[in-house]
């Protein structure tokens, strides 16, 4: 669905209004579940219009409705109208339907700025590179910040003075604290990068088959094995809607997800899914210190590590850069 169309941005809007109502880590779920359903239909030979045009297009992709719509709106409700329900933009959890219908709207116009910015960032070179409905994300909440929290992406400078930039006062203002320390960032995404490049590989040689012959597209036979683990990582975070103190503390695994798929996708290697999984959980802990931890609103982490992790994988390995594919054939 071209994103400039009529009906693409129609679709966003409603779906950005209507993940402005849940709240944007309810959202974010939903958009998980869409997503993990999208490639198991995708799987078994049928259409990717749930993937690819629901889970992660216009409809509630993540760039859209499906989260970034209700963090805008979050930030808009609590900087600007002054009526978010707990009155703090850096809380995703609660839902917004109880606010304002302003507010809705405001989350449903993000949405569609999220939809078209993502074939706008594609003409960039270099820019290209990013993971580009991660980097929507990004800059739409960066926007966000600096019209109704006053921000610059990096936060609150009295924080910043206080603190460090990088520093997270013995993790007393990290973002997801129990996961933060290099210790845990290892163990965890070393297994959910390998878990989810051993989806990724029994996922490519099912759909393999199944693009050659037509039956399923190229597009989703590619993206499939890349976010399913991604998905299920999102389904995953409802235990921090659901759950209290220590039952609440889920790790957040998403990055690590698509990063150890795209590991095994580039290599055919579940060491190197493991290795690429390590590593995103430590350019996510990097950007939560960079982005989060001292913003007025919720900047993402997994996004920003997302994007980022997605440009250093594309310069090592595309042909056209470092190229190092070629010694994984």
């Amino acid at each position: 669905m071209d994103a400039w169309s009529f009906n693409a941005m129609l679709l966003a809007f409603g779906g950005g209004m209507f993940g402005a109502s849940l709240g944007a880590l309810w959202a974010f779920c939903l958009c998980g579940l869409l997503t993990m359903l999208g490639c198991l239909v995708v799987l078994g030979g049928g259409s990717d219009f749930l993937l690819l045009q629901v889970g992660l297009g216009p409809i509630f992709g993540p760039h859209t409705g499906g989260f970034v719509a209700a963090v805008v709106a979050s930030t808009y409700a609590a900087g600007f109208r002054k009526n978010h329900p707990s009155g703090a933009a850096k809380d995703i959890l609660s839902p917004l339907v109880d606010s304002s219908w302003d507010v809705l709207v405001v989350g449903g116009l993000s949405a569609v700025f999220g939809l078209v910015l993502v074939p706008v960032l594609a003409k960039i070179p270099i820019v290209r590179e990013f993971d580009l409905l991660a980097l929507s994300i990004l800059i739409n909440i960066w926007l966000a910040r600096y019209l109704f929290q006053k921000e610059m992406p990096w936060g609150n400078m009295e924080s910043i003075r206080k603190y460090g930039w990088l520093k997270t006062d013995n993790y007393a203002i990290s973002w997801v604290s129990w996961m933060s320390p290099p210790s845990r960032l290892v163990t965890i995404g070393a297994g959910m990068g390998v878990l989810s490049g051993g989806v990724a590989m029994g996922f490519r040689e099912h759909l393999l088959p199944l693009a050659e012959q037509g039956l399923v597209s190229e597009a989703a036979a590619f993206v499939a094995p890349l976010i399913f683990c991604w998905g299920f990582s999102a389904v995953m975070l409802t235990m921090l809607n659901f759950g209290q103190a220590s039952i609440q503390k889920s790790p957040v695994t998403h990055c690590m997800a698509i990063m150890g798929a795209w590991g095994y996708l580039q290599t055919g290697s579940l060491v190197m899914a493991m290795i690429f999984g390590i590593a995103a959980a430590f350019i996510e802990e990097l950007t939560a210190r960079m982005f989060y931890n001292h913003g007025s609103n919720h900047l993402d982490p997994p996004a920003a590590g997302i994007a980022f992790a997605t440009l250093i994988m594309n310069l090592l390995f595309k042909p056209e850069f470092l190229n190092l594919g070629q010694f994984f054939q």
